[in-house]
């Protein structure tokens, strides 16, 4: 496996962060989802499909597409099962601009002081896994998602069912070069953990900073091992042997609660 640190040297930082055509409109479905995407941002709506009983829960995006001249359409269970590829579309549909990330410089002068925990994502890739650590970073305030220069994961409509409202809450922040950045993270006081399946500080018996970055492995090859000896720590979390390890997404909602409860 390459190296984040080698791969961020082999392509400009202004072709990661220009979407494709192809990309500028993201196909959300799901109640919450939809939901909570029309509560932070209703001028991204430009499609929404429903089914007749969702008429009365989705009242106010319906006022909204009305004044605003977005088009809605009220349509069957078939028609929506083939609008969102899927049978957990929950009644509705809707079509939105996908939303730029973040520099990764606009992100970190936002910050400002006190305690704050990322997530950088070395090669996550799995919606659903996707989906369930965008959840469990809303549910525990995480400052922001660190997505790699080159890497190519962007928000999908099942991740976004999957995190229930939690793709909304937490900044997707596009990085640059992998050195500068950590550089830039140093200097504003972050620390750099590398989650190990094992080999790494018990998570539990550890203090960890009040100002934490947790850089998350692939699902199947894990931590990239130069670019984990490059961080600044190594944190495991313990278990009984019985399985490998956890999953991603559900060792995130650990190492995110751990976390937390210094802070507590």
């Amino acid at each position: 496996m390459t190296s984040p640190w080698d791969k961020a040297r082999t392509k400009s930082v202004a072709t990661q962060v220009t979407p494709s055509v192809e990309s500028k409109e993201l196909r959300l479905y799901g109640f919450n989802a939809v939901q909570a995407a029309f509560e932070r941002r209703p001028q991204a709506f430009r499609k929404l499909y429903l089914a007749e009983s969702r008429v009365p829960d989705l009242k106010a995006i319906l006022k909204w597409c009305a004044s605003n001249r977005i088009g809605y359409r009220i349509v069957g269970e078939d028609d929506l099962r083939k609008l969102a590829a899927s049978t957990h579309h929950e009644g509705v549909v809707a079509d939105v601009l996908r939303e730029v990330p973040m520099r990764f410089d606009d992100w970190l002068a936002g910050l400002g002081d006190g305690p704050a925990c990322g997530l950088w994502l070395d090669g996550v890739g799995n919606p659903h896994n996707l989906g369930a650590i965008l959840r469990s970073a809303a549910h525990f305030g995480v400052a922001g998602l660190l997505v790699p220069a080159l890497s190519d994961l962007q928000l999908s409509g099942a991740a976004a069912r999957v995190a229930e409202g939690g793709a909304e809450a937490v900044p997707w922040v596009q990085m640059g070069d992998a050195i500068s950045n950590t550089d830039a993270l140093h200097r504003a006081g972050f620390v750099l953990a590398a989650t190990l399946v094992d080999g790494g500080e018990d998570v539990f018996a550890s203090p960890l900073p009040p100002r934490l970055i947790y850089v998350m492995g692939a699902e199947q090859a894990g931590m990239d091992r130069e670019f984990a000896q490059r961080c600044d720590r190594r944190v495991s979390i313990p278990g009984t042997g019985a399985v490998e390890s956890l999953n991603v997404a559900s060792a995130t909602a650990v190492l995110l609660a751990a976390w937390t409860s210094r802070r507590e």
